[in-house]
């Protein structure tokens, strides 16, 4: 216990030190500000005295006075910007104490142990993380009047003191996954924060470099005049400035904090904490997945999964069935889970996966007709299936805008309807036609280069539209397919990587578009700056020509609807400020929801992914219109084809063998397999 005090003592001695170093830029930065004015005193006071005189002396003290008035008024100006800006705050859900008693219980009681200030409230977070966040700021709102939402004693002069506590924030996942043992242990550094945190020195230096960082972004945005972006460019300047004055101090605060809270938590479930932490991990994979491949088709459809948590449990649990190296993980089952901490945590699972739809995908704050939530059990009908139809219909649309016939010359009467064969035939590859090569890296480098002539009208639109190699069937359909690809309109550029802060500035695309701007999966960059149409040309590389121009207009389809529905979706007013995040919200909207998504979960689908997407989309639909198979729903892979209960994983080997070769015998192969009838129409949306 000696060596963990002093420990503590230590860290906690090496953020003082480092908070009072930031506290000393502040004061030598209002030094600086303050000279001016008192060498401007020192002259004023001469000349009454009759020591400064004279008329050099009378001009400099004119000069000097002036000088010092505008720079306290610069000063007072950043002073106020800086107190009144309002610091970034994560979207969280928050959790009051009448519906979770022993989860701030259970908070209070290890606060108690580790003998440091118990946090002011409670959040959960759609993260595998938790932290400690202080929203005491005043733009924050005052701290709830209720003792429910206090977690010291109900008496005045503590709650007091615990309003200015930070808030603990934990990510839902820990709570569905995790056992109660195990949540305490790792909750165990994190509350230990609190002590460190409540030291002044320390929470002074904390609220100066939010305050900086608040202003950076509140003098970020264009003004409306000249004069409005001077002051904001200055204003600005100076808290960059300052910024950078205090970063590595800032930097190294935190890390005595972080010390001190771990050296403090060692003398509380130390052993269990330290298996804690393998779930922490296996958390956060499970949820990575879930978000991935399962979440977002569904967000994609306009439905959100309004059981998420219940749903990283399952995958978790798949997992431990499918690998021997996690069998042991699902023994923790027969535990008390973390969730049993909640009155109602079924309501509370609802309110985070909401709140996840709208930080990753960009969803509306409300359910509507386009906005729906759907349960696991409705999955498979609901999105797969939908989802699956919708592709298929899509791409037979795009069929149509090339020309491609629906039916061959010898069909049968009444085959002239959306059928698998059609999409086969046309991406077949004759032995006269090739793959698309892959683009030379010399005859980029020469403007003047002749452009291949086996090159497709996909992979080529951006710079000559319509030139290329196309049957002769195609090549008057493909011109006009790719104008529309190449339409401005039709291709946006979304952020390819969303920063992992909590910013509520916009963010800015590496083409410097507004983050807001319509954002299609799977559109590539049409920018005249060369960047997206190297990348197009590299993806379809290697697949045919055929391929490569019914990707480009599947991916301008895309771009056109995604834009349309953004338009929509801007016509709606945004709601109110302080509407609630879910059931238990305290009613006080503490962020700014107009640059969602704000943690995008993946960058735009290639053209190759797309077209290999809608193919799939289309296996599947004449899978089960002709051959009785089901869609479902695998945790660790999303959307499945079930065939007679069995889930089929095989096929992409088979699609993509199409799209990159044109052969379509190996996927001729398995549908025969099945018995799908590819030549039979298929039911779309």
């Amino acid at each position: 216990m000696t060596g963990i005090g002093g420990g503590v003592e230590l860290g906690a001695q090496a953020a003082r030190s480092r908070a009072l170093a930031v506290l000393r830029v502040r004061s030598r930065a209002l030094a600086v500000a303050l000279l001016p004015a008192a060498v401007a005193v020192i002259l004023l006071a001469g000349g009454s005295t009759g020591h400064l005189v004279g008329g050099g002396w009378d001009a400099a003290r004119w000069a000097v006075s002036v000088l010092a008035l505008l720079v306290l008024a610069a000063t007072a100006a950043v002073a106020l910007v800086v107190a009144r800006a309002r610091p970034a705050v994560t979207p969280t859900v928050a959790v009051a104490e009448e519906s979770a008693p022993d989860l701030y219980r259970m908070v209070r009681d290890l606060a108690d142990r580790l003998d440091v200030p118990a946090p002011s409230a409670i959040a959960l977070t759609p993260d595998c993380d938790s932290w400690l966040e202080d929203r005491t700021h005043p733009a924050h709102g005052p701290p709830p009047a209720r003792d429910h939402d206090d977690l010291s004693d109900p008496v005045g002069p503590a709650r007091r003191r615990s309003a200015a506590a930070p808030v603990l924030v934990i990510g839902s996942p820990f709570l569905w996954w995790m056992r109660v043992g195990e949540l305490r242990a790792v909750l165990a550094p994190v509350v230990a924060g609190t002590g460190p945190a409540a030291h002044p020195d320390i929470a002074a230096a904390r609220r100066f470099i939010r305050g900086l960082d608040a202003a950076v972004a509140a003098t970020s945005t264009d003004g409306r005049g000249p004069l409005a972006r001077a002051a904001r460019g200055g204003i600005g300047g100076v808290s960059r400035l300052l910024l950078r004055g205090c970063r590595v101090h800032a930097a190294e605060m935190e890390r005595g904090v972080a010390a001190a809270a771990a050296e403090r938590a060692q003398a509380v479930d130390y052993g269990l904490r330290i298996v804690a932490q393998e779930q922490v991990g296996l958390a956060y994979a499970g949820w990575d997945r879930l978000l991935t491949r399962v979440a977002l088709p569904a967000w994609r459809m306009g439905r959100w999964p309004s059981r998420l948590d219940v749903g990283v449990v399952a995958a978790l649990t798949e997992l431990s069935r499918r690998d021997r190296l996690a069998e042991g993980f699902a023994s923790r089952l027969g535990e008390r889970p973390a969730c049993d901490l909640l009155e109602e945590p079924g309501l509370m699972d609802e309110a985070v996966s909401l709140l996840a739809a709208r930080l990753f995908h960009g969803g509306p704050a409300e359910t509507g007709p386009d906005w729906a939530p759907v349960g696991w059990e409705e999955y498979p009908e609901e999105v797969v299936d939908r989802a699956w139809r919708t592709d298929a219909a899509r791409l037979h649309r795009v069929l149509d805008t090339l020309g491609v016939r629906r039916a061959a010359e010898d069909a049968a009467p009444g085959a002239d309807g959306p059928t698998l064969s059609r999409v086969l035939d046309h991406l077949t590859t004759t032995p006269a036609e090739a793959p698309v090569p892959a683009r030379d890296p010399a005859a980029d480098a020469d403007p003047d280069a002749t452009p291949d002539p086996d090159a497709a009208p996909g992979t080529a639109h951006h710079a000559t539209p319509g030139t290329g190699t196309a049957t002769p069937d195609d090549q008057a359909t493909s011109d006009p397919q790719a104008a529309t690809a190449s339409d401005p309109q039709a291709a946006t550029a979304p952020d390819a990587q969303a920063a992992t802060t909590p910013d509520p500035q916009p963010f800015t695309t590496p083409d410097d578009q507004p983050a807001d701007a319509p954002a299609a999966p799977g559109s590539a960059d049409h920018s005249d700056d060369g960047n997206g149409t190297e990348d197009d040309d590299d993806d379809l590389a290697g697949t045919t020509p055929r391929g490569a121009a019914l990707a480009a207009g599947l991916s301008a389809q895309l771009a056109r609807e995604e834009a349309r529905t953004q338009a929509l979706a801007s016509g709606t007013a945004p709601p109110p400020p302080g509407t609630t995040t879910g059931p238990a919200a305290t009613g006080t909207a503490l962020w700014d929801d107009r640059a969602l998504p704000l943690l995008p979960l993946q960058p735009p689908r290639t053209g190759r992914e797309i077209l290999t997407a809608h193919i799939t989309a289309m296996v599947c639909c004449a899978a089960m219109d002709t051959a009785g198979a089901t869609p479902g729903l695998d945790w660790l892979d999303g959307p499945t084809l079930l065939v007679d209960g069995a889930r089929r994983a095989d096929l992409a080997l088979h699609v993509r063998s199409l799209v990159e070769t044109g052969d379509p015998a190996p996927l001729r192969a398995w549908l025969s397999d099945l018995g799908v009838r590819p030549e039979k129409p298929v039911r779309l949306v």
